[in-house]
C-alpha cells in the first residue's frame, strides 16, 4: 500500500473512450508512469513515446497528495453528482494515468466499493493488478512487458509496427478496440483503423469520443 496516493486531477466527466464511451464517469488520474518521464525532452527515448495525457504533478482540478485511502475516495465521491448518506450509488469511476496501477490498491478499490462505486482502470498492463476491480481495459505498448494478459477490454492504439493486433488477438479479454494514434497523422491512423476492423471483425473501431466533443 503507498504511504500517500499523489493524483494528477479528479474531475466528473463522460468516459471518452473505448467499449463505455459515454458513461458518465469521475476520472481519478494518477500521477507518474513507468513508460515515460512526461517530460517532452524525454519523449524521442520513452518506452511509450506517444502519449497525450499530462500525467506529472499534483496540480490539476481536484488532484493533489492524499495520505489514505479514505481520503482520496471521498475527494472522488464529491465529484459524483448524486450522493445520498455518504454513497453514490450507481457511481462510476475510472482510475487511469500515466500508469494507475503503480499506486491503485486494493485498500483503494474497497474503500471506492464502500461509497457504491464501480472501479474501472485503464492501464499499460506492465504492472499486476490488484484483486476486486470490475472493469479492466489493457491498452499495450509495443516496447513494454505485458503481464496482464486477461480482463474486460484490450485497447490498441493503432498503429504501432512493433504491436500489431494480431499479437493480442488471442489473448483472454471481452472487447478488442483499435484506436487510431492521434497526432498530424490521426486521419491516416483512422482510415488505417477502420480497414483493419472491416477486415479483422474481433476487433472494434474506437474514436476519443470527448476530443470531437471537447470535454475533459
Amino acid at each position: 500500500m503507498p504511504s500517500v496516493y499523489q493524483v494528477k486531477e479528479v474531475f466528473y466527466t463522460l468516459q471518452g473512450e473505448g467499449a463505455r464511451s459515454g458513461r458518465a464517469a469521475v476520472f481519478c488520474r494518477f500521477a507518474g508512469c513507468n513508460l515515460w518521464s512526461g517530460l517532452e525532452r524525454d519523449r524521442a527515448t520513452a518506452r511509450c513515446d506517444f502519449c497525450d495525457t499530462d500525467f506529472r504533478g499534483t496540480d490539476g482540478p481536484g488532484g493533489g497528495r492524499f495520505e489514505s485511502a479514505e481520503a482520496l475516495a471521498e475527494q472522488i465521491l464529491r465529484q459524483w453528482p448524486r450522493r445520498e448518506k455518504g454513497r453514490a450509488d450507481g457511481g462510476y469511476v475510472v482510475c487511469t494515468g500515466g500508469e494507475p496501477l503503480l499506486q491503485l490498491d486494493a485498500a483503494l478499490i474497497e474503500a471506492l466499493h464502500a461509497r457504491g462505486f464501480e472501479v474501472a482502470v485503464e492501464t499499460n498492463g506492465t504492472q499486476p493488478a490488484p484483486p476486486g476491480i470490475d472493469w479492466l481495459c489493457v491498452s499495450p505498448k509495443a516496447n513494454a512487458p505485458l503481464v496482464i494478459e486477461t480482463g474486460d477490454e484490450l485497447k490498441l492504439i493503432f498503429p504501432q509496427p512493433a504491436a500489431p493486433p494480431e499479437r493480442f488477438a488471442q489473448l483472454d479479454f471481452a472487447e478488442f478496440l483499435l484506436q487510431p494514434m492521434d497526432g498530424p497523422r490521426l486521419a491516416e491512423h483512422t482510415r488505417q483503423a477502420l480497414a483493419y476492423c472491416q477486415t479483422h471483425p474481433q476487433w472494434r473501431l474506437g474514436l476519443q469520443l470527448h476530443k470531437l466533443l471537447g470535454i475533459p
